[in-house]
């Protein structure tokens, strides 16, 4: 469901437009995961509802940490899922596991 008004896939290069700049406007809950990960599987379509349903109340940017390990390094990604919430550019909430 990536890529749609409300998900979107982000990378290292897209990452400072698509989520913090982005966050100073509306919310943005950043989802690091990779393929491998099963609790990452499960939480996923949850947080990809949820910002549909939510229609523009805050937007979700996933990261795989597999293809972006520069990204999951600079937030100290150890465990996944890792889940960050950012608002007017700044870290606001976190969870992992």
């Amino acid at each position: 469901m990536a890529d749609s008004r409300h998900v979107i896939d982000v990378t290292t290069e897209t990452f400072e437009q698509d989520v913090i700049e982005r966050s100073a406007e509306v919310p943005v809950v950043v989802d690091f995961w990779a393929e491998w990960c099963g609790p990452c599987r499960q939480l996923a379509p949850l947080l990809e509802n949820l910002a549909e349903e939510q229609a523009g109340r805050f937007v979700l940017a996933k990261v795989n940490i597999e293809a972006e390990q520069q990204l999951a390094a600079a937030f100290r990604v150890q465990s996944i899922p890792h889940v960050i919430a950012l608002r007017d550019k700044q870290l606001v909430d976190q969870f992992m596991g």
